[in-house]
């Protein structure tokens, strides 16, 4: 195992962090040195939290992990991974539909960064419905997110559909 393939990335948008993606970190962080949370700008994705709030909020839930660090970035994944030192890039993979558009991507960043490997892990059977998009859709309608993300996403959801954030 080479130093980079012992630092993993595990990049997203992260609007807002859901139990699904912190399920994920917490199974992958025990499997390297370290693990690199990098929250994106995605300004092309019109986030409904800015980008402080949303690193913020990762932090705030994966703390607890001694060998994990959250990142915002701003940049190509490819140089973003490089400027940390990955060899690895971690995906979730809830359903046959992410499949398509993740393997799209495994095989781009293969062909920018080809020394960096992606690894696709599934969510626990209990997280596997759940998406960001969803719940930014039922916290705008006025639905309880509660069960979908930590209480801190939840509070923030709610403060920015009452237009206090």
């Amino acid at each position: 195992m080479t130093a980079a393939s012992r630092i993993a990335v595990y990049p997203g948008t992260f609007d807002p962090i859901t139990n699904g993606h912190i399920d994920l970190v917490n199974r992958a962080a025990p499997l390297f040195e370290r693990l690199i949370v990098g929250v994106a700008t995605s300004p092309s994705k019109g986030p409904a939290l800015p980008l402080d709030v949303r690193v913020s909020l990762a932090k705030q839930a994966l703390g607890h992990h001694a060998n994990v660090e959250v990142r915002g970035f701003s940049t190509l994944l490819a140089h973003f991974v490089r400027e940390v030192g990955g060899g690895v890039l971690l995906r979730g993979l809830r359903a046959v539909s992410d499949f398509e558009y993740e393997f799209q991507m495994a095989s781009m960043n293969r062909h920018l960064i080809p020394e960096v490997e992606t690894l696709f892990l599934t969510p626990a059977e209990q997280y596997g419905f759940i998406s960001s998009s969803l719940v930014r859709e039922i916290s705008r309608l006025g639905g309880d997110v509660s069960g979908f993300v930590p209480a801190a996403v939840s509070a923030a959801l709610e403060a920015r559909r009452e237009g206090h954030a």
